[in-house]
């Protein structure tokens, strides 16, 4: 696993586009505060020149960085997928090539988002207004979002290594992690004592995260981590079961 490893990781540091999304994501992270700030010397009354409405973007885009990750899991399952046929002729284990790839993925991902976030709290603080605890709330906040945005990862993943097509597991996520809140309240409405759950929904605990955070009253709950636990195993369970059993052309 370590030889196999190694090299997947080699592969991965030569992928450029990382490094290209990466740089946009950081380029766009500084262009947004470099508006707010310019804004706020022209206009001295507006309104959002504050940290806290510049960490609250990140607060608000639960699901599109959920998407984001789509283009770091391709890494090592996209194109280069067909590579799984050779390694599996090696005798390297599914599991072990389905671990893998996940491991080194994600944490490069979660390497460039805890960098993203660590370049919001230098330019929030350097460049606005600092209001009370807003560092504080924001990685509460943040927080929070980490077991659902890595679900969604997770579920990314366990799709791509089954060979589902980049379009249908982008309107997967949108599912799950953008609209099932309405669906589930729709569906649940006659029945009493579960037309409650869709506040457990992804999309529900998300902005529940954000209302809470612009209230100033953001806090850890374990929801937001049995919720993101549940869908990541579930995704991994029949992902890795059911990829050491598919055909690979």
């Amino acid at each position: 696993m370590i030889n196999y490893m190694k090299s997947e990781t080699y592969r991965l540091l030569r992928k450029k586009g990382l490094y290209v999304t990466s740089l946009i994501c950081y380029l766009v992270i500084a262009a947004a505060a470099v508006v707010l700030y310019s804004t706020a010397q022209i206009d001295p009354d507006f309104p959002y020149a504050t940290s806290k409405f510049f960490y609250s973007n990140v607060i608000a885009s639960g699901t599109l960085i959920i998407i984001i990750g789509t283009i770091y899991n391709s890494a090592l399952t996209g194109k280069d997928i067909h590579l799984l046929k050779q390694s599996v002729s090696f005798g390297i284990s599914r599991k072990i090539i389905f671990w893998s790839k996940l491991l080194l993925t994600l944490g490069s991902f979660l390497l460039i988002c805890v960098v993203g976030m660590l370049l919001m709290i230098v330019l929030g603080e350097s460049l606005f207004v600092n209001e009370y605890d807003a560092v504080g709330n924001f990685l509460i906040a943040s927080l929070n979002m980490v077991p659902i945005v890595v679900s969604g990862f997770f579920l990314t993943h366990a799709l791509k290594m089954l060979k589902v097509g980049e379009a249908y597991i982008i309107i997967i996520l949108l599912f799950v992690y953008a609209f099932s809140e309405n669906l589930l309240r729709l569906l649940l409405r006659p029945f009493s004592g579960l037309n409650e759950l869709y506040k457990y929904t992804p999309d529900a605990l998300l902005d529940e995260n954000l209302m809470r955070y612009l209230n100033d009253a953001a806090q850890f709950s374990f929801s937001y981590w049995l919720v993101g636990l549940l869908i990541s195993g579930i995704a991994l369970l029949i992902g890795v079961n059911r990829f050491v059993k598919q055909n690979i052309d």
